[in-house]
């Protein structure tokens, strides 16, 4: 990957390669999860931290597959179950696939089980040979397959489902007698009978990434799942090429993405909505009806019938009542909006409190920050501020308060009153600039 980051760390979409791995196991509900870690063990250990079910285990030197896998022979000494063993850079595949996968396993009574897939260009790939019920046969290497063997589509996908208790018996001989002198797990399947093929049905859920180009293949080939999924549930993508939805994010019919809109994180989007054009929405939920356009959102609540944009910045936790305007050149901030309340343009709300009904005039600030703290503005039902007013936290402005344009409000204000906090205009008639003398 030439990164100081861990290969199995990189993110495909919203996750690392290897959680999707571990995901991957959902349909299974593994009794226990084993993840044998050796170069950037402690990272890929903090990273997973917050999966308590996780156990690690140490493969200090990096000796091949088969060499992995023996690690874990002190860590299953009386276990009679089945083992899946899967890789940490193969993101893509579907759960139940492994699910078809332990059912065939078992079902047969196979010693193992492999994981293959029939592609149009299997060169490179080793080739496994099955008879009618497809029991492997063999498994020999590209470069060791004749002419005619190499008409074979069969690959082995790396994925495979064992007997543990026949595997753990062969595990110890294994022998490192090729040139790279590693301990291949293939070489098992000499030993044990009988050993089964599954075909998968959908090969691109076999592509392992070792490069940022097989990265980005894979994103690709993820976002094209999920999109399309979205869309034959209801959801219309006026340009999927250009938008970008993870997996996490949870929509309802009826809503459209306009082209270059990107939705990350645990958001919902309600019906009705229209977000987009070229917005990021992030950790948030936005009610039904709403609108986004070209504006960035992220850790915020949006309620219904709300217009949002263009060019609006929400973040911290800010929350936006029904049938709000958020609208042109806006930061809101760790603010509460109430039901019907309007910032329409150049303005920045910080840790504040509005109620129902109340105007924001253009170029309103609150000045909430004093250096050190960050302090509250709160304003009452139907109160409006008029253009270029600044609010100096703490402040609280009271039911239909208006504050005249440019004023800078630093006491709190009671209801229905009108505050006037500017310099009295002074007017010079016949003034004129001074000059530069010749």
């Amino acid at each position: 990957m030439k990164s100081s980051l861990p290969k199995v760390l990189h993110p495909v979409g919203s996750l690392s390669l290897v959680e999707r791995a571990l995901n991957s196991c959902q349909a299974i509900q593994p009794e226990r999860y084993l993840a044998i870690v050796g170069y950037a063990a402690e990272r890929i250990q903090q990273a997973l931290s917050h999966r308590p079910e996780i156990e690690f285990v140490t493969q200090a030197e990096q000796l091949g597959t088969g060499h992995a896998v023996q690690q874990l022979l002190p860590y299953l000494p009386d276990f009679q179950g089945d083992l899946i063993v899967l890789n940490g850079d193969v993101p893509l595949l579907r759960p139940e696939t492994l699910q078809t996968l332990l059912t065939t396993h078992q079902a047969s009574q196979s010693a193992a089980t492999l994981l293959t897939a029939q592609i149009a260009n299997p060169r490179g790939y080793g080739r496994v040979f099955c008879d009618a019920e497809n029991r492997v046969q063999e498994i020999i290497e590209d470069r060791d397959c004749t002419p005619e063997q190499k008409q074979n589509c069969r690959i082995n996908a790396g994925v495979y489902c064992f007997n543990w208790a026949k595997l753990a018996t062969i595990l110890p001989d294994l022998k490192a007698e090729n040139d790279q002198k590693e301990y291949y797990l293939t070489d098992v399947f000499s030993t044990l009978e009988p050993v089964t093929a599954v075909d998968v049905e959908d090969e691109q859920e076999i592509t392992g990434v070792n490069d940022r180009c097989q990265l980005a293949a894979a994103y690709q080939i993820l976002q094209t799942r999920i999109k399309n999924g979205w869309m034959r549930a209801g959801v219309t993508l006026v340009d999927p090429a250009s938008i970008t939805i993870d997996d996490t994010v949870q929509l309802q019919p009826d809503v459209t993405i306009e082209p270059q809109t990107h939705l990350r994180g645990k958001t919902v989007v309600e019906s009705g909505c229209r977000l987009g054009p070229g917005s990021l929405i992030e950790n948030s939920r936005i009610g039904a009806h709403s609108t986004v356009l070209y504006s960035t959102i992220t850790d915020s609540e949006v309620a219904a019938n709300v217009r949002i944009g263009p060019y609006a910045h929400l973040r911290g936790h800010a929350q936006i009542g029904t049938a709000c305007r958020v609208g042109n050149f806006v930061e809101i901030k760790q603010t509460k909006l109430g039901d019907r309340t309007n910032v329409a343009h150049l303005s920045y709300l910080g840790n504040a409190t509005l109620g129902d009904r109340v105007n924001i005039g253009a170029g309103t600030i609150t000045a909430n920050y004093d250096g050190v703290n960050k302090h509250p503005t709160q304003i009452g039902n139907g109160s409006k501020t008029g253009s270029n007013s600044v609010l100096v936290a703490p402040v609280t402005l009271g039911n239909n308060v208006t504050v005249a344009a440019g004023s800078v409000v630093t006491e709190d204000v009671a209801d229905d009153t009108l505050v006037i906090a500017r310099s009295r205009q002074v007017t010079k008639p016949g003034w004129q600039p001074p000059t530069k003398s010749p």
